[in-house]
């Protein structure tokens, strides 16, 4: 079969990064890293790349095109599929395979969940798609399957944050590794190019946080590392063990091989006690019960949570809280750590609370914002603490008005025209959370000298 082929119009910054790529000695790069904006022509472009490479391939080679996920595998698939002319191509919807007819090479499109599933076959070119959103063991495994041909690679995807082995080797590449190629992609050099509108961007722009836009159109890592809670504001609260007794207690329990975590707070909201383990369910609910004792608990009662919630409720009464984690709740249960973190009202001890709290991202979805933990870590320290905030936060109202009552005369009949005091509790339905009516109290002269404390805590 003979026929002629003309590669599609590719802008300067395309071919330089995709086709052309050179190493800091001037010499071809067979790794080439593109930190890229959304919608800039990465895609278009190493698709392009890797279809002339199965092209002027040998009978029997194979081209690999890896994704995060299966579904962005599948993008890729149809993508490339609607894109070839079909006489010359056999597609297999199954398996994501496209056989080039008359070379008999074969361009495999795959999902890098499963590390270990890329391992074994020998591969002549390879395209890593959104890099930094793409295990790190996935790119192992590629890097392994290059090894017998010495095939060249790209890699490529949008930044998101700098904490992940995408950004790590991006700047090896931009330092001058040799072999090694970097460049950038962003939206204005696609608005240039006339492939993007300037509207568009600018209306991004206005439409998306600061830091967002920045990563998903200007290919610029956000200060604080895509962290939702603020790396720096994380540090700020980094204190030792407070000396206080804890009020309220946050208990996030253990799932498969993860761990159970309790974060006792005290009335500042301080981590004053921090117990994290990995023990049978009995030793698990006999822990809990010896550590929180008759303290205001809130726990995890997800799936296995459920009946220890109210075997632990049934033994030492309603301190003990469940609360169920559904993607809504849990993002704000999250967002409630954010603006305590944020506006300094815990602190916590250095080590894997911080660990945790440090490797938390967040993405955008069609939905909204979503705060996420990377694969494959661990995030129980983050939702036990969420937990003893939220937890703190209902309780300290009544806390207030039980010590309000324990120092004052409350006046046996008080004149009904004026209005009650109430108190509002965060967490309830309204705007600023339910509203409970206070019995109207005289202070005596023992609780002048501690109505300040009082005030702070309302």
């Amino acid at each position: 079969m003979e026929f002629e082929y003309h590669r599609p119009w590719m802008y300067p910054k395309q071919l330089a990064a995709i086709f052309n790529p050179f190493d800091h000695r001037g010499k071809p790069a067979r790794y080439s890293l593109i930190e890229a904006g959304t919608k800039t022509g990465k895609t278009i472009g190493c698709l392009t790349w890797l279809f002339e490479k199965a092209l002027g391939g040998k009978p029997g080679q194979n081209f690999w095109w890896v994704a995060p996920v299966y579904p962005q595998a599948e993008i890729a698939f149809r993508r490339a599929k609607r894109g070839l002319p079909k006489q010359l191509i056999k597609c297999n919807n199954a398996d994501l395979t496209i056989e080039l007819l008359g070379r008999e090479t074969f361009m495999w499109f795959k999902s890098g969940e499963k590390p270990d599933n890329l391992y074994g076959e020998d591969v002549w070119a390879a395209v890593m798609d959104e890099a930094s959103r793409t295990r790190q063991e996935a790119w192992h495994a590629v890097r392994s399957t290059l090894t017998a041909t010495k095939g060249p690679l790209r890699i490529i995807g949008n930044v998101k944050g700098r904490k992940n082995w995408f950004y790590a080797l991006a700047r090896k590449a931009e330092g001058g590794a040799d072999g090694m190629s970097y460049h950038k992609m962003i939206a204005h050099d696609a608005v240039t190019a006339g492939i993007l509108s300037a509207e568009e961007i600018e209306d991004a722009k206005h439409q998306l946080p600061d830091a967002v836009f920045r990563e998903l159109y200007l290919a610029e890592p956000s200060d604080d590392e895509g962290n939702p809670f603020g790396i720096k504001f994380i540090r700020a609260c980094i204190l030792p063990l407070s000396r206080n007794p804890v009020v309220a207690w946050g208990w996030d329990l253990a799932k498969a091989k993860d761990y159970t975590v309790g974060i006792g707070l005290d009335s500042a909201g301080r981590v004053a006690e921090f117990h994290r383990f990995q023990r049978s369910w009995n030793d698990t609910i006999k822990t809990i019960q010896r550590i929180t004792g008759t303290l205001p608990a809130l726990i995890d009662a997800t799936g296995a949570g459920d009946p220890i919630v109210e075997l632990l409720q049934k033994e030492l009464g309603s301190n003990f809280e469940g609360f169920k984690f559904t993607g809504p709740s849990k993002q704000q249960l999250l967002e409630g750590l954010a603006v305590a973190i944020q506006q300094n009202e815990t602190s916590f001890p250095d080590g894997v609370i911080v660990s945790e709290l440090e490797s938390f991202e967040y993405e955008y979805t069609r939905t909204g914002v979503r705060y996420t933990c990377p694969d494959g870590a661990f995030d129980d320290c983050v939702y036990g603490l969420a937990l003893a905030i939220r937890c703190l936060a209902q309780n300290r109202g009544l806390e207030v008005w039980e010590q309000l009552g324990k120092m004052s005369r409350v006046v046996p009949k008080p004149d009904p025209s004026p209005p009650p005091v109430v108190s509002r509790i965060n967490g309830g339905d309204g705007p600023m959370g339910n509203v409970i009516p206070f019995p109207r109290v005289v202070p005596t002269a023992a609780s002048v000298a501690r109505m300040n404390e009082l005030h702070k805590v309302l």
